[in-house]
């Protein structure tokens, strides 16, 4: 492994953009190496060398390679605590914590399933129109979710930005881009979380080149 940290993964993956966007806000310097869900790259032998799921991100860095993104942000942000990512508050800690989980385990295929049966319905396998309402409900329930846990608080777990936020903020991109953001990102309390969460310097630099 080399002393400069290595990311694989390439900057249209919404879980990718959020490890980006932590190693911009700690300003550590990187290499990257794409690796293109769309193609079906990380599933070649090549990455799955790195990572035998076939999944990214994978980030080499300080002489050890590290996994999945709850793993990769956590680490950076233990290692590299300035700018601080993960609340100091336990129960914020908790929260964030949770929302995390639940944007990664039901959030992200509920948002990106509707997103993406208007963006890449090919990549989903041309997803039903029962797929999308079904897709469309998780994304609402999971919505709803946060911004009850949030509260009145400005961001997902306190008074400032977390690594739940910058998970949620890459995956609510596609859902912008889609007519899904009518209904999805109508909510006040969405709508509000999502016109800060685009003031974030780090979210702004890592927008993916869509063209």
């Amino acid at each position: 492994m080399t002393e400069k940290p290595v990311l694989y993964g390439f900057s249209g993956s919404t879980f990718v953009r959020t490890v980006r966007m932590v190693l911009a806000d700690k300003a550590i310097a990187y290499d990257q190496v794409p690796v293109n869900v769309l193609t079906g790259e990380p599933k070649e032998a090549e990455h799955r060398a790195r990572h035998p799921f076939g999944k990214v991100p994978v980030l080499d860095i300080d002489g050890m390679r590290l996994l999945e993104t709850e793993a990769i942000t956590r680490y950076l942000d233990d290692a590299y605590p300035a700018p601080a990512l993960v609340p100091k508050d336990p129960k914020d800690r908790a929260r964030m914590s949770m929302a995390f989980s639940v944007t990664s385990s039901y959030g992200y295929p509920a948002l990106l399933g509707a997103a993406g049966y208007h963006l890449f319905p090919e990549f989903l396998g041309n997803p039903s129109e029962a797929d999308y309402a079904e897709a469309m409900a998780g994304g609402e329930t999971l919505l709803a979710l946060l911004m009850e846990k949030k509260g009145d608080d400005p961001w997902l777990a306190g008074a400032s930005a977390s690594l739940a936020d910058y998970l949620l903020a890459p995956i609510v991109f596609y859902v912008s881009l889609s007519p899904a953001a009518e209904t999805l990102l109508a909510p006040s309390p969405v709508a509000a979380w999502w016109e800060r969460m685009q003031g974030v310097p780090s979210f702004a630099a890592t927008a993916p080149d869509l063209g």
